[in-house]
């Protein structure tokens, strides 16, 4: 398929996948990534509150521990487990329409997530996070260097809030299976579903781009309605 170009798509990042699908991300800048932030350290704030005064309602030494283990566990693991548990999101991310990927799209995985959470320390270790903005400033995908480390990338991901739960194993968007489909090879049949999985982080627009040469090859129309149809017999959700 035909690659992105990048000048005119300004921030976008072309990722190929190893079917040989080339999607593109769109990384989250500066402000809506500060805005994440302010919203996740007020929730962390309060929590740590509560904690707090809870804390001092207990008044014994195994209290006291517990209590400072709860603080650090919310301090250094509270993006970590949200990331983990929640697709790449913390609440404040989740707000913002934002998530955090590894840099070819697949999500983030447990040692990722907390290698670039660890490095927050770096990122922040001097007055207004001078580090984290000449890193993010300087890089395309406007990395700190946590997600340098890590191999990361936060990107925007809103149409993707509204994408319908799924059975494992199922496809996302389901279109009716064309008339007459072309023989397929594996690796073409691969192609089609990594793409009707990742069709709800695209958007209609991208992904009739992304289909439409691919479409074209194959003789079909109708761009990514033609491949999510294929995608429905490969799999069998449609007849």
């Amino acid at each position: 398929m035909t690659g992105f170009d990048n000048a005119k798509t300004d921030s976008s990042l072309g990722v190929l996948t190893p079917e040989g699908i080339e999607f593109a991300l769109f990384p989250a800048g500066l402000p809506i990534r500060a805005c994440a932030w302010g919203l996740d350290k007020l929730i962390q704030w309060i929590v740590l509150i509560i904690i707090n005064i809870a804390a001092s309602l207990w008044k014994n030494t195994g209290g006291a521990w517990f209590t400072m283990l709860l603080m650090f566990g919310v301090e250094w693991f509270y993006y970590c487990i949200f990331e983990l548990l929640c697709r790449g999101q913390s609440p404040g991310k989740r707000i913002m329409g934002i998530r955090v990927v590894r840099d070819d799209g697949s999500p983030v995985n447990p040692g990722a997530s907390l290698l670039r959470n660890l490095l927050r320390f770096a990122d922040t270790f001097l007055f207004l996070c001078p580090i984290a903005l000449i890193s993010m400033a300087a890089s395309r995908g406007f990395r700190r260097l946590g997600d340098w480390a890590a191999g990361t990338l936060v990107v925007y991901t809103a149409k993707a809030l509204s994408a319908p739960r799924r059975a494992s194993g199922s496809l996302p968007v389901q279109f009716p299976p064309p008339l007459s489909a072309p023989p397929l090879s594996p690796e073409e049949k691969q192609a089609i579903l990594m793409f009707a999985r990742r069709y709800p982080l695209l958007g209609t627009a991208r992904a009739d781009e992304i289909a439409g040469p691919y479409v074209q090859a194959l003789g079909g129309g109708g761009a990514s309605a033609y491949l999510l149809g294929l995608a429905g017999k490969i799999t069998g959700d449609q007849p």
